[in-house]
């Protein structure tokens, strides 16, 4: 299974509740044909850089999961079928963005909490180390 994102637009004349049935549509046909969402960020209605359709925002949805390359296609083309997304961008991860996408759901989500250590061998800012 690879790692992929995935960010869609939906058109701004959607309810809150007709945008939310249009994520879980998407997230559905992911997990039924074996894909892991592995994180899911609502970006909410933003201004477009440029009119689409005659709409200058709409509602942006970010998804990060895991599955087979077999699945984008039928997920692209529910997003094609679809008439409420008005673009959608699908990349598939390489190492580098994965461990970049985990540090940054990790820092995103929650701060750990990190104790404080007693390392003496570092030297403070009150102190001058020496160059050899």
């Amino acid at each position: 299974m690879n790692n992929y994102e995935t960010v869609f637009i939906l058109t701004p004349v959607l309810s809150d509740a007709q945008m939310k049935e249009a994520v879980e549509k998407f997230k559905a046909l992911l997990t039924n044909e074996g894909g892991e969402i592995v994180n899911e960020e609502d970006w909410g209605l933003r201004k477009l850089a440029y009119p689409i359709d005659k709409k200058s925002t709409g509602f942006y949805t970010f998804l990060e999961f895991k599955a087979e390359p077999s699945v984008i296609d039928k997920l692209e083309v529910n997003f094609r079928r679809d008439e409420r997304v008005i673009r959608f961008l699908t990349v598939k991860q390489d190492k580098f963005a994965f461990e970049y996408a985990e540090k940054r759901r990790n820092k995103g989500g929650r701060k750990k909490e990190t104790a404080p250590s007693n390392d003496s061998s570092k030297p403070k800012k009150s102190e001058k180390t020496e160059a050899v």
